[in-house]
């Protein structure tokens, strides 16, 4: 009995001093973070507008390892969203066109906002993406189907 008591002892001496290792830890993280699809509704009561023809794309390899942009499939979705905001108050929600792999979006403003963000909801990633701001005043049409306009965006919110 004592001798099986030594055993054990001595098993969980090693253990403690090896450590136990857990697979998980040479797994990457995963990059597929659990934002749900927001609601970003646009407003519809306001005289001030502004379009613009915008195409996303999203340098993910200045942020990830090439092991975790391996274990997902990033591409475009219908569910995916960009929408324009001025602080909190969503200015307009776009529609992505195939036919020119570019969102459309109209933006309306209470006030002739000095700066606007675009959101942008990947939902194979389920990440939101913010771009930097922008200047913007009402009544200009940021980008077009032959030149989209490519915002400069963060990875996640």
């Amino acid at each position: 009995m004592k001798t099986k008591f030594m055993i054990v002892a001595a098993c969980a001496a090693m253990l403690l001093a090896t450590g136990c290792k857990d697979e998980k830890q040479n797994q990457p993280e995963s990059i597929i973070g659990n934002t749900p699809k927001p609601t970003w509704v646009a407003p519809e009561n306001y005289d001030l507008s502004s379009s613009m023809t915008a195409i996303v794309r999203i340098d993910l390899k200045s942020v990830y390892t090439d092991e975790q942009l391996a274990a997902v499939d990033y591409k475009r979705a219908s569910d995916d969203l960009l929408a324009a905001f001025a602080g909190e108050t969503c200015l307009g929600v776009g529609d992505w066109k195939e036919e020119n792999n570019a969102y459309w979006l109209y933006i309306v403003a209470p006030e002739n906002a000095d700066e606007i963000t675009i959101k942008h909801y990947s939902a194979s990633l389920k990440h939101i993406f913010v771009s930097e701001s922008i200047p913007y005043s009402n009544g200009t049409n940021l980008g077009t189907v032959e030149k989209p306009y490519n915002p400069k965006w963060t990875v996640a919110q």
